[in-house]
């Protein structure tokens, strides 16, 4: 049993010692000599490398023609150094980038409910898709509107980036909007709230009075497994007698999500693996709580099939769990680990492959682009009219598997 003296005197002892380590620090760091030989190199070493950045921006924000913003070079020196390493996959995100990059992996946001274009109009920014059952669906926002500006603020000549962030805003708080619809201008007051982005779109097909649950998985963002569940009870409520899981042009996203979507259709086994120079060798496997193991499956993939959604692919066929349809997966073979930096920015690093059940590597060496999962059955889109033949031929080799 621990009495109130003993805490305390066990506080002051923590206390104490982490005094002692602080002073041991500043001594060797000014008597290096004392270390031994190879600790003495590694200190003097790395002390010397931050020495040479600090005196460096030191200089520059000392004795530079004009005043320069020396975190904003940090953020760029941090950016080239990433750059060097040629590896598509891995950055340094300043801080304004990295909170842009949570919310893209988090589908809760707070905000109006609305999806934008990717490159601005003449007088604002564009709607391209308003989230169902959003503040902005509610006041009546539509596809095609341009927001012209938010409060007094014109978005004419304003990135999407600079429109966007003026648009979203804490919960509770209201965003004044003007729009512009069929060149007309109207004014609009929008309560924000935490709106959630669905990853997934679901939807229960006929084909020759066969009934298949078409399910559409956009991204492998955090929760995008339980939604995934959420839609397949759907689809087994309304008796659906075979599934067909649309992968195509999925970026991919969370591992976790990957492991957890997968799971939904394998019952045991692995799903995963992966190892890299500095972390164990690990083997991820099926969660036991499938819902639907046994039901008739198609996937649908293509090139812009990738990482997390190549992941659930590979294991979905190296199970037999499903037939692929399409072309080539994109062919990434390595995965990244997210690491929050101090002052707000994060490191997303490549910290080693992954490998499918059957032991296959998608890439081609390290972060060169692979071959990818080769389908079982391929499609070629007609470019008159995509996507709609790849599902066709996915309808009907899925309807062959309902007896």
């Amino acid at each position: 049993m621990f009495t109130r003296s003993n805490i305390l005197l066990r506080r002051w002892l923590t206390i104490a010692g982490a005094v002692l380590l602080l002073l041991i620090g500043v001594w060797f760091g000014g008597h290096p000599s004392w270390l031994p030989g190879p600790l003495r190199s590694a200190f003097v070493s790395k002390t010397a490398d931050q020495r040479l950045v600090q005196t460096t921006l030191d200089l520059i924000a000392k004795d530079y023609y004009r005043r320069v913003d020396t975190g904003k070079l940090l953020n760029t020196g941090l950016e080239a150094a990433v750059a060097s390493l040629h590896d598509p996959y891995s950055h340094y995100f300043p801080p304004v980038l990295y909170r842009s990059f949570q919310q893209e992996t988090n589908p809760q946001v707070a905000g109006i409910g609305v999806e934008v274009a990717v490159e601005p109009v003449h007088g604002g920014i564009e709607v391209e898709e308003v989230i169902q059952g959003s503040p902005a669906a509610r006041a009546g926002l539509r596809h095609g509107d341009i927001i012209t500006a938010v409060g007094s603020t014109s978005l004419n000549g304003k990135t999407v980036a600079a429109g966007s962030e003026l648009i979203k805003g804490n919960p509770g708080t209201q965003a004044k909007l003007t729009i512009l619809r069929d060149g007309k201008s109207h004014d609009l007051t929008i309560t924000r709230e935490n709106v959630t982005v669905p990853v997934v779109a679901s939807k229960l097909l006929t084909y020759h009075g066969k009934r298949i649950g078409y399910l559409v998985l956009s991204q492998f963002a955090q929760g995008a497994a339980g939604e995934l569940r959420q839609q397949v009870l759907a689809m087994q409520k309304r008796h659906a007698q075979a599934l067909i899981l649309d992968l195509r042009d999925n970026p991919g996203g969370l591992l976790e999500e990957a492991v957890g979507v997968a799971s939904l259709f394998i019952k045991n086994g692995t799903i995963v693996s992966t190892r890299g120079r500095s972390q164990p060798t690990n083997t991820y496997l099926a969660l036991g709580d499938a819902i639907a193991p046994k039901i008739p499956m198609v996937v649908i993939v293509d090139r812009g099939t990738a990482s997390s959604a190549e992941i659930v692919t590979g294991a979905l066929k190296d199970h037999g769990r499903a037939t692929v349809v399409g072309t080539h997966t994109y062919g990434k073979g390595v995965f990244q680990e997210l690491m929050p930096l101090s002052g707000g920015g994060a490191l997303d690093l490549t910290v080693g492959e992954y490998f499918t059940p059957n032991g296959q590597n998608l890439g081609a060496g390290g972060v060169k682009e692979g071959k990818g999962i080769a389908p079982n059955v391929y499609v070629y889109d007609n470019p008159n009219a995509p996507g709609t033949h790849a599902l066709q031929v996915a309808e009907s080799t899925v309807a062959a598997k309902i007896h």
